[in-house]
């Protein structure tokens, strides 16, 4: 019964040695692997426009070594998250500190990284200060990422697009018997874009091109947005009398569609009347051209001749035309004067 009683108190030291062995293995372990610290930390708040997937236990790291925990995520003023988490006291954060949420792996668990960027780096954070919200960065939103492949996808046929969208979700669903027909889909789509690799160097080559042509003027198009902006900002200031000019002119068009219509009835006669006035001068062109071309050596005479005070006088000997009577009538006039200055001419 002694031997019996020695026995198994070996096994049960044995079995404790294992036990105790076994435990210490597992903690240093999972504390290796969670990266668990157990040092004293402090608490931060950091703001966000959107903190979509972040949960409590998510990680907060620098440089991708893990020096803290979120603690809560909560909403604010119905627009904005504010975050919770807790970093090692031999973590120092300042006011330039940048917290951005990024992918910690393909399942969509996230992680608050911390940076300093440029910034008042001097002035470390008090415990339970926010980050404020223009100093932090959401999640990657993997819709605009996929949506900036549009170009891309316009590219390949709707069909090559499908099949390849298929075979992915196949594999990483577990039902895909290989990767060949993953392989072999990738194979075309590439095929496709390298024959279009012509059309996209000649499309880079006229961007260079354009952004040369625009760097080259950058201070003209520089003073273009400046003086745009000088401009709408003047008509902003002026938009009262801009909207009381407008009612000035519209009362003006009113005015002026009156005047127009009094005398709607004359004006018409006298552009007919002038039809025919430009007619008769259309039919009597080469008189005048001749006389316009005579005219000015007349006058050069008479001007001599006026220069040294000489006097003109004008004797009227003949007058011919007609006079226009009431009821449309016309009368001939050919009138003789029968002065005797006439008979020296």
């Amino acid at each position: 019964m002694k031997i019996l009683d020695k026995r198994t108190s070996s096994d049960l030291v044995k079995l404790l040695v294992f036990i105790v062995v076994t435990t210490l293995a597992t903690s240093v372990l999972v504390a290796t692997i969670g990266n668990l610290t157990f040092s004293p930390s402090t608490e931060y708040k950091a703001e966000f426009v959107d903190a979509t997937g972040v949960v409590k236990g998510d990680d907060v790291r620098i440089a991708g070594v893990k020096v803290g925990t979120v603690k809560d995520v909560q909403i604010v003023d119905r627009t904005r998250a504010l975050v919770t988490f807790s970093v090692q006291d031999t973590t120092h954060l300042s006011k330039a500190t940048h917290a951005s949420i990024r992918y910690r792996n393909l399942v969509g668990q996230r992680y608050i990284a911390l940076e300093d960027q440029i910034g008042d780096s001097s002035t470390e954070l008090d415990a339970g200060e926010t980050i404020p919200v223009s100093q932090t960065s959401p999640a990657l939103d993997l819709t605009v990422l996929f949506n900036g492949f549009k170009p891309l996808f316009s590219a390949l046929s709707p069909a090559d697009i499908n099949q390849l969208s298929y075979e992915i979700v196949q594999v990483f669903q577990g039902e895909g018997g290989n990767l060949e027909s993953l392989l072999t889909h990738t194979a075309s789509v590439t095929n496709t874009l390298a024959s279009r690799d012509q059309v996209i160097g000649d499309l880079i080559d006229n961007l260079n091109e354009v952004l040369d042509h625009v760097g080259d003027r950058d201070v003209q198009l520089s003073r273009l947005i400046t003086t745009f902006r000088t401009f709408v900002g003047g008509l902003k200031d002026d938009r009262g009398a801009i909207l009381g000019s407008l009612d000035q002119i519209s009362a003006l068009s009113v005015q002026t569609a009156d005047l127009v219509s009094g005398i709607r009835r004359p004006f018409v006669d006298d552009v007919k009347q002038l039809r025919r006035v430009a007619g008769n001068l259309d039919a009597g062109k080469a008189e005048l051209d001749r006389a316009l071309q005579v005219l000015p050596i007349k006058l050069n005479k008479v001007g001599r001749t006026a220069t040294y005070g000489s006097w003109f006088n004008f004797y009227l000997c003949h007058f011919q035309g007609q006079v226009q009577l009431p009821g449309n009538q016309s009368v001939p006039v050919d009138y003789n004067t029968g002065s005797p200055r006439c008979d020296l001419g």
